[in-house]
Order: C-alpha cells, then sequence, then structure tokens
C-alpha cells in the first residue's frame, strides 16, 4: 500500500476540487446569484497558487513504482515530481488561468456562466498536473484533461456560426494530433517495456536492433503529437481561426496556457525520456523552430489593419511565431549538455504576462469596437491613455525593444542557447525574424499614438467583414472597464515593467535543468 504525497498534489487537486464545487453550486444558485461563481473560480485558483509556496523546496515524489526501495522524496521512477521545473511551469499556468478569470468577470454576460467557469477550473488543473507527470499514461491523460474542456470552451457562444466552426476545427486537429502521439507512445512502450520517463530513457541507451526502428518512429510521432498542441508549423493551421472564434478571454488562455502545457510536455519527452535519440529530435526541432517563427512572422506581416477581428488574427499569428523562439532552446538541448531548459521557460514566463497583458487590452477595446481591428486602436491614447501606453509597453515587449527589457532578454537568451549550441544558421534565421516582427508590432504601436480617425474616413461595414449585429453597434464611446478587467492590465503591466527592471530575476526563478 502506498502512502501519497497530499501535500504535493494538493495544486491540480484543488483545482479540480473546486471545479466540482462550482459544477454543483450552479445548479442551486439564482440567476442573479451567478457572479459568486467568478469569485468561487478566483478563490480556488488563488488558493492552488499559494500551496505552491510550501513546496518551493521541490524534488517531491509520490506514485512511485517501489517507494519503499526509492525512499520517500525520490525522483526515482515516480509518477508524479514537484521539482523546481514543475513548480515553475504550475506557477505559470495557475497565473495565466488566475487572470483569464480576471478577464472573463466583465465578459460572460452572453455565455452560461457555471459552464464556463467548471471548463476554465478542469481545463487548469490538467494544466497543472501535466508539468509533474513523470510517465507516458499521466502526461497524455493530463494533455486530454486541459486539452477537452478547451474545445468547448472556444464553441460556448451558443448561436455564433463563427465559434462553433472555431471549436470544430480545434477539435478535429487536436484529435489527429492525440491519435498520432498515442501511437507514438505506443510504439515507445513496445520497445522499452516502460512508461516512466527516467525508465525509457535508461531503457532507450540499450535498444536491441530489431526494435530500433520502431522506437525512432515512436520518437517521431510523440513529437508531431507535440507539435500540434505547440503550434509549431506546419502544424499551426487551427490557431487563426480557433482564436478569433472564441472569446477573448479564451483566446488569451490558449494563448498562454495552452502553449505552456504543450511546450512543458514536450520538454519533458525529449530531455528527460529521449535524451538517447537526440540526434533525430534535435535536427527536426531546430528546423520546426525556424519554420514557424518564419511563417508566423510572415503572416503577421500580410494581416490587413481594416479587416474585422484583425488585432485577434494578429496576435494570433505572433503567438506562432513566438513558439518558434520557444523551440530554439530544446532544439539547442539535443546539441549542448550546456544548453539548459531555462531559456525556454524564461522566454515563456515573459510571453506569458506581456501577452495576456495584449489580449486584456484587446478586451477592452473589444467592449466600444466589437470588430476589434487594428484600426479601432488609433487614437486609444486620446480616450485611454493608460491602456494604450500599457499596450505598447506589451508590443515592445514582444518586439524586443527597449523600454520592454525584459522581453529583449528573453530573445538574448534564446540566442545565445542557439550560438552556444552550434546552431548558428538557426541564430541567424531567429535574427532576422525578429527584424520582420520589427514592421507589425512598431506599426501597431503607432496606431495607438495617431489622431483618432474621421468618421467620414472609417470603411463601410461590408468591407470591414462585420456581422451586421457588429454593424449595427453605434460609433465608439468611452465606458467604464470592469475592475476585474482593469485589474489585469495593470497587473501584467506593472509585473512587466519591474521585471524589465531586473530581468536577471526571471532566468534565475526559471532556472531548471533537466539532464
Amino acid at each position: 500500500m502506498q502512502s501519497v504525497d497530499w501535500l504535493a498534489i494538493a495544486p491540480p487537486v484543488v483545482v479540480a476540487a473546486m471545479a466540482l464545487i462550482v459544477l454543483v453550486t450552479d445548479l442551486f444558485l439564482p440567476e442573479r446569484r451567478k457572479p459568486l461563481l467568478g469569485a468561487l473560480t478566483i478563490a480556488g485558483l488563488v488558493a492552488a497558487l499559494a500551496l505552491l509556496v510550501p513546496l518551493r523546496d521541490g524534488d517531491r515524489s509520490t506514485f512511485c513504482l517501489d517507494e519503499v526501495a526509492t525512499g520517500p522524496g525520490s525522483a526515482g521512477a515516480c509518477s508524479y515530481t514537484a521539482d523546481h521545473f514543475a513548480l515553475v511551469i504550475q506557477a505559470l499556468v495557475l497565473g495565466g488561468a488566475l487572470l483569464t478569470a480576471l478577464l472573463s468577470l466583465g465578459d460572460t454576460r452572453k455565455l452560461p456562466v457555471g459552464e464556463f467557469w467548471f471548463l476554465l477550473l478542469s481545463s487548469a488543473s490538467g494544466a497543472a498536473l501535466l508539468p509533474a507527470a513523470r510517465d507516458l499514461a499521466t502526461l497524455v491523460v493530463a494533455l486530454e484533461v486541459a486539452s477537452l474542456p478547451a474545445f468547448a470552451l472556444v464553441g460556448i457562444k451558443r448561436g455564433d456560426r463563427r465559434s462553433s466552426e472555431a471549436a470544430l476545427k480545434f477539435f478535429l486537429s487536436s484529435v489527429v494530433a492525440t491519435a498520432v502521439m498515442l501511437l507514438g507512445v505506443s510504439f515507445v512502450y513496445a520497445a522499452t517495456g516502460t512508461l516512466h520517463l527516467t525508465e525509457i530513457a535508461a531503457r532507450l541507451d540499450d535498444v536491441p536492433g530489431r526494435l530500433d526502428t520502431l522506437a525512432q518512429a515512436g520518437v517521431v510521432l510523440t513529437l508531431v503529437g507535440f507539435a500540434f498542441k505547440t503550434a509549431a508549423a506546419p502544424f499551426h493551421f487551427w490557431v487563426p481561426d480557433t482564436y478569433i472564434g472564441a472569446p477573448l478571454p479564451v483566446a488569451a488562455y490558449l494563448s498562454v496556457v495552452g502553449k505552456a502545457v504543450g511546450f512543458s510536455g514536450l520538454i519533458l519527452v525529449t530531455v528527460i525520456a529521449f535524451p538517447a535519440y537526440a540526434d533525430v529530435w534535435g535536427p527536426a526541432l531546430a528546423v520546426l523552430a525556424a519554420l514557424t517563427m518564419t511563417i508566423g512572422n510572415v503572416a503577421a506581416l500580410r494581416q490587413n489593419a481594416g479587416r474585422a477581428r484583425s488585432a485577434v488574427r494578429l496576435l494570433a499569428w505572433s503567438s506562432v511565431a513566438q513558439a518558434g523562439y520557444l523551440l530554439v532552446p530544446i532544439a539547442s538541448a539535443a546539441y549542448s549538455s550546456d544548453a539548459h531548459i531555462g531559456s525556454t521557460v524564461a522566454y515563456a514566463l515573459m510571453y506569458a504576462v506581456v501577452n495576456l497583458g495584449a489580449f486584456a487590452v484587446a478586451a477592452l477595446v473589444a467592449r466600444t469596437s466589437p470588430g476589434n481591428r487594428i484600426t479601432d486602436y488609433r487614437g486609444l491614447y486620446a480616450t485611454r491613455p493608460l491602456a494604450a501606453l500599457a499596450m505598447a509597453f506589451f508590443l515592445l515587449c514582444l518586439a524586443g525593444l527597449p523600454p520592454g527589457i525584459i522581453g529583449l532578454f528573453a530573445k538574448v537568451t534564446v540566442f545565445s542557447a542557439a550560438v552556444d549550441a552550434g546552431l548558428g544558421w538557426l541564430a541567424v534565421v531567429m535574427a532576422v525574424n525578429v527584424v520582420i516582427a520589427l514592421y507589425y508590432y512598431l506599426q501597431w504601436t503607432a496606431t495607438l499614438f495617431r489622431a483618432p480617425e474621421a468618421a467620414s474616413e472609417q470603411a463601410p461595414a461590408a468591407a470591414r467583414e462585420e456581422t451586421p449585429a457588429e454593424a449595427a453597434v453605434p460609433a465608439p464611446t468611452r465606458h467604464t472597464a470592469p475592475a476585474s478587467l482593469t485589474a489585469a492590465i495593470a497587473f501584467t503591466a506593472v509585473t512587466g515593467v519591474v521585471l524589465s527592471g531586473a530581468p536577471q530575476a526571471v532566468l534565475r526563478f526559471a532556472a531548471v535543468n533537466l539532464f
């Protein structure tokens, strides 16, 4: 009989328990009391984040193969390990889910409230479980627990054709990715006879010759499955339509938490389970990184500022490009033992803060301009100067320009990882893509400070691809933003500024080495 380290598994368990509480509470609450569900959601996420503090020393394991032999707290063949890597990613995904909840408090008027909060918490519980998973079965289950509720969140706008189409496209692409991944996992299990990551690594070092091809196929298929989840090109096609069709807070959640889940899973299988096949996944990830950042930036560059929902579309393509940067240190880990995965984690932390902030400002603008075109941001400084300054800061961070020092610092660490690993060609591709991205980030930033557009200069609704409901919305006027939305913008902006003043703190916090 094994004992369970309940403190180690507390963060995902608390989130899952709160999801059930919200689901049951929704059955008994009258309509006017539904906002209480949002407060319960935020309380659950805050409690889960607080439970990370006692675990800050890391290296607590449970559900081990032989707890007597390995001893309590051992990092042996265990299914769940709360090490520093797991805690950092859990802090990222739970913090991202908390900010998503703040964005959603003022944006659930036309949504089924109880289902929305239940699905968000369910997805967050899977996302919090995944970075601590140390066997392939737990990894796949956690990935699907994080993904399945997200399908419903994307299509939760009932009666909205665009939302339904986005959910269907997201669902079909994810199902294919899962099927491919499960086939790869089955091949790896057939070749090694185990599902635990550390045991797989040991047995792949000495795979019988007749099983080597099977093992290589398993490694490749598993990577293809995670490439779908991380939106790496050419498996990125679901991203733009999914982000556009989903409610804005859900798009923000997918861009940060969904990406963190995919990349943490990719790191675990490559660095811990498949180091023996680094010559297979290293070049593959390097090519994927170059392809992903190039396709994402070129597509973002071609966006029409006057097209309906062009702001969200540009953020979607930007997230694809950022996925390419995140892949660089993982690919570098195959070539150099000095290439720390901390570079990817640090970049993910920076990206999470500023991208959630950009989506928060987009949600603010969408309250008065439902079309959410980039041209709708023209003159934002004249009407909402603080929001415009925050958005400009977020865009400059994503571009890697001062005063967004944290963005520049993150790109330099990723660039250094490629150079140190001898991937000079990949560093050159990254440098070219950073220059390409400057154009559309600076163009959007300049739009914020231009004089407001005269009503006579605005394009007709048909040219902007607006729906009749959007076209019927009167000219934008200033409205008071919900306190939760204002708090989300303020928190991300302040955090970005503080980290820009001490960027080395991010790298120290994200300093993980899984070798």
